[in-house]
């Protein structure tokens, strides 16, 4: 009995690191399509000297933010400026333990709650980032950052609460199986626009990147952060986008991961907020706070007092 708790600990902490490692490598390609992307939507090529078609410019990249000099920066808060990076891409790496796999390494029935936990965490480590830097900038940069998050994660979680309601419970596992015969995203349609404008907004993606305006605040609350801190937050941030991109393909089109739609999904949300990116400008701070509490906000009320009515009253 030991040798088999043993074993299943093992199966799952190699799972695991497999599984980090390929996010890393998915991290790097990731960011070698929007360099590509974005320079085909402007007219002009990508990366294209390292290596067969750039392939391996995402690698020479790291490998460069790796060598970087180390210097101790004697205005910030030493220890929380290099410690919230981490944490952050600890957090990213806490949402990945719940990747719906036959061999997960973290299985419960409360996924989406897990998953709202770490998100909300996340914000804090934000603020202290941008706190500890004692810059201006990066302190002007956390607050719109944990303002945003705080004002999309309430309708965000709101729009979940929708679905959660339709099949009465958290797990990945359970929308799958509800979806099998027909998808959230033909009956929910609408609900299911309203997330992806969250979801946006909670990667801190175009059109609701105000943190990182370069043009008012240089570069937000990472602007004194270089080397491999830097490297921390860029793969936690597009590390969200690949998970993001996952839970997506899973509550609205229940896809399971073992088929061929699940990889067209997947690539095509993570596409799609790249494209954003290269087609639309940034938003007013107070456009984007007007959307969330007078427009999102409202309109998750209705549907979540819509789908209870339908649940209990007319079923």
């Amino acid at each position: 009995m030991m040798f088999m708790i043993l074993k299943l600990m093992m199966l799952n902490l190699l799972t695991f690191f497999f599984l980090i490692l390929m996010i890393m490598v998915g991290v790097a390609y990731l960011t070698l399509l929007e360099r590509k992307l974005l320079g085909y939507i402007q007219y002009r090529k990508g990366p294209n000297i390292s290596s067969f078609a750039g392939l391996m410019q995402p690698f020479s990249d790291a490998l460069k933010l790796m060598t970087k000099e180390f210097n101790i920066l004697l205005k910030t808060n030493y220890i929380f400026f290099y410690y919230s990076p981490f944490m952050m891409l600890v957090m990213m790496m806490l949402l990945w333990l719940i990747f719906p796999f036959m061999t997960g390494s973290l299985f419960f029935n409360y996924d989406l709650l897990y998953i709202f936990c770490c998100l909300s965490l996340n914000s804090y480590f934000i603020i202290i980032s941008g706190w500890a830097s004692n810059s201006s900038y990066s302190m002007l940069g956390a607050i719109r950052c944990v303002a945003q998050l705080i004002s999309y994660e309430i309708s965000f979680f709101l729009i979940l609460f929708n679905l959660i309601l339709i099949i009465f419970s958290m797990n990945f596992y359970k929308f799958i199986f509800y979806q099998s015969g027909w998808c959230f995203f033909f009956t929910h349609f609408f609900l299911f626009v309203f997330y992806l404008v969250s979801v946006l907004a909670e990667l801190n993606r175009t059109p609701f990147d105000l943190i990182e305006g370069e043009s008012e605040l240089v570069s937000g609350f990472n602007v004194e952060y270089f080397g491999m801190s830097f490297a921390m937050i860029f793969l936690a941030e597009y590390g969200n986008i690949m998970f993001m991109s996952l839970m997506t393909s899973v509550l609205f089109f229940g896809i399971s991961i073992f088929s061929f739609f699940f990889f067209f999904f997947f690539m095509l949300f993570n596409f799609f907020i790249i494209w954003i990116r290269g087609v639309l400008p940034r938003m007013r701070f107070d456009e984007l706070m007007f959307m969330c509490w007078k427009i999102l906000l409202p309109l998750s009320l209705f549907f979540l007092m819509t789908t209870f009515m339908l649940k209990y009253v007319y079923l």
